[in-house]
């Protein structure tokens, strides 16, 4: 796994649209490379900012949206079309201004399906295997980009402090008594957020400040999830003054832009 980077931008508004610019750079330089990319998107406010701010610029323009998967990291086991969903906030942001492929957004599917959680995370887990490439060297897409907000107690995904989920080798499972509402969700698991060839963990505020520093410290993943969420090639920690805040200067790969 890839060593963290971290870049620090002014506040969250600045960072929502540095990341927005930075995932379009990468998916256009992925399709330039390879004809098509893939992405997995995550909730939460930066997260839905960022795909807001991919929305509003121009630029947009430059990504081949028929040639993306769309992937999500978590998602409440709620209806589809819920508020609360992940999926719908990304829709209402970005997923429909956007041409993309319908066949290649790869949903979590909620209890209006008459599935079960974990009918929903099997579900999920077999189209992931589907996907996934001999060169992939598992049942899971090496993804090009994967985004993972991170909250105060240092959760990804829908990955909680202690929780079962941690211990998982399932590349996707059904999480119950979630500590924030609602507690059922679906979830990848830590094996397959590790598949991505880049992981981008996004935070903002200096409430998750703590989170950061014990993320990017030798920290065991049972306890802190997010020090788990590493890429193969390159792991990055997006963040803002308020979330950096904390970070010891030992570290020493902190750059801003």
């Amino acid at each position: 796994m890839s060593v963290p980077s971290v870049v620090v931008h002014r506040d969250a508004d600045v960072l929502a649209n540095a990341v927005a610019a930075r995932i379009i750079t990468r998916l256009v330089d992925v399709q330039s490379a390879r004809g098509s990319a893939s992405i997995v998107l995550t909730g939460g406010t930066v997260g839905i900012a960022t795909l807001a701010a991919i929305a509003a610029t121009p630029a947009r323009d430059a990504v081949d949206w028929r040639r993306l998967d769309i992937w999500w990291g978590d998602e409440r086991f709620l209806p589809s079309g819920d508020k609360e969903r992940n999926e719908t906030g990304a829709r209402e942001a970005l997923l429909d201004h956007v041409d993309v492929n319908p066949e290649r957004v790869h949903v979590m599917l909620g209890p209006d399906s008459g599935l079960t959680a974990e009918e929903s995370a099997e579900s999920y887990a077999a189209e992931l295997r589907r996907a996934a490439r001999p060169e992939d060297h598992g049942p899971v897409p090496a993804f090009d980009v994967m985004l993972l907000g991170m909250g105060p107690d240092s959760h990804v995904a829908s990955l909680f402090p202690g929780m079962p989920a941690l211990y998982d080798t399932r590349p996707v499972v059904a999480v119950h008594g979630a500590p924030k509402p609602p507690p059922t969700r679906i979830s990848l698991t830590l094996p397959a957020i590790q598949s991505s060839r880049e992981v981008w963990v996004v935070a903002a505020g200096e409430e998750k400040s703590g989170a950061v520093r014990l993320a990017l410290s030798d920290s065991g993943h049972v306890q802190v999830p997010a020090s788990g969420a590493r890429g193969r090639a390159r792991t990055l920690f997006l963040l803002d003054r308020g979330a950096a805040s904390k970070i010891p200067p030992e570290l020493g790969r902190i750059s801003s832009p």
